[in-house]
């Protein structure tokens, strides 16, 4: 295998700060942020490490190649010309999926059509064959056209990211596990995560479990299998490697103070049967209560929530009086600090109080601000 890959951990559109972040806490330094990617470079094992670590990102590619593509015959030729059978092997599966932006290349099909049929005359020419079975590992690429560049990449992790492994079930218009972490990450919690931290509309789960997740430092990635595992080109002692450095990296003897309500009881069923399963079930505390009633305990914690949206779950009526009660809480918490993720323009209206910072981030295509309401501080010991 030649020397470093030019590897991509691909971000939700306005994580791509946080993504490399992350990347650079994890020991990675020469990051460059683009739209919706991260380039950075590594070796065989750090597609593994990431896999398993990143919490914000959604995948992991490599970057086969970059070139100018007005023609097909120019993407035929830029395609075959790219070292395939360093990675797919004779009976690999390689489905081919496309993207096409301000580019001649317009028809999205036909690239793909193209694309798949330079690899293939590629791998003829490695394998000495006219038929290829694929029905081996899985390798999934990508041509992706942007202002007429071609950029091909092979994903090596499989089902995005945010699939965690411990959600079963979800409730309607579930928070993505990616995105509940790069709101715990934004809040800087994480810093200190002996604190409380309390959701009062946690849903399934997904930001109280995700905040364990951080706080005991377990690699997100570690109940799950990724598509790269079954590349004879990365061998089983990589993986193993990584994952127990990953579990050799948990820090379960910090005392945690995390928990969530919801009013809806079936969705606190969801939220213990996901705890339970990601390992965390006698961590967190659900229960099944109105948000006006939440008492949270302790000094110095995070509130971070993701209320309902008028246009999506709860009539808007409905939300701006679940936010006003939230404002009358957080008046009752003078030491904590509130993080709301929300689409709602009048916000800090009905929660009585204007927020110290805000962020734009996407939930999924609904654009929304993350406000910041801080407070001060836990006293150094």
């Amino acid at each position: 295998m030649p020397g470093p890959l030019q590897l991509i951990a691909t971000s939700p559109m306005g994580l791509e700060a946080v993504v490399a972040r992350e990347l650079k806490e994890l020991g990675y330094e020469d990051t460059m942020v683009e739209n919706g990617r991260v380039n950075f470079t590594g070796d065989l094992i750090d597609i593994c490490r990431c896999n398993l670590w990143l919490r914000t990102s959604d995948r992991v590619l490599i970057k086969m190649g970059e070139f100018s593509a007005l023609t097909f015959d120019e993407l035929f030729e830029g395609t075959k010309a790219l070292p395939w059978q360093d990675w797919i092997p004779a009976h690999g599966e390689f489905p081919v999926e496309g993207r096409s932006h301000k580019s001649q290349l317009s028809s999205v099909p036909a690239c793909q059509g193209i694309v798949k049929k330079a690899i293939v005359e590629k791998l003829k020419e490695s394998y000495r064959t006219e038929w290829f079975e694929e029905n081996g590992p899985r390798y999934v690429i990508e041509i992706n056209l942007l202002n007429d560049k071609a950029l091909l990449t092979l994903d090596t992790t499989g089902p995005a990211l945010h699939k965690r492994g411990y959600r079963k079930h979800a409730t309607e218009a579930p928070l993505k596990e990616t995105m509940a972490a790069a709101m715990i990450l934004l809040s800087r919690w994480n810093q200190n995560p002996s604190r409380p931290f309390y959701d009062p509309c946690c849903g399934s789960g997904t930001l109280p479990i995700e905040a364990a997740l951080i706080g005991w430092n377990i690699a997100p990635g570690l109940r799950r299998s990724f598509n790269s595992e079954a590349w004879p080109v990365l061998p089983e002692e990589l993986w193993q490697q990584a994952r127990e450095e990953a579990f050799d990296a948990v820090k379960d003897d910090i005392p945690l103070s995390i928990a969530g309500s919801d009013i809806d009881p079936k969705a606190i069923e969801i939220a213990n049967a996901a705890a339970k399963s990601a390992g965390l079930g006698k961590e967190i505390t659900f229960q099944t209560i109105p948000a006006v009633q939440i008492q949270p305990e302790g000094e110095y914690g995070c509130l971070i929530t993701n209320p309902p949206y008028g246009e999506r779950i709860g009539e808007e009526k409905e939300v701006r009086k679940l936010i006003s009660q939230l404002g009358r809480v957080a008046a009752g918490l003078p030491t904590w600090s509130f993080f709301a993720l929300t689409p709602t323009k009048q916000f800090e209206h009905d929660f009585h109080r204007k927020a110290d910072k805000r962020r734009k981030l996407y939930n999924g295509r609904i654009e929304c601000q993350y406000l910041q309401f801080l407070g001060p501080l836990p006293p150094r010991h």
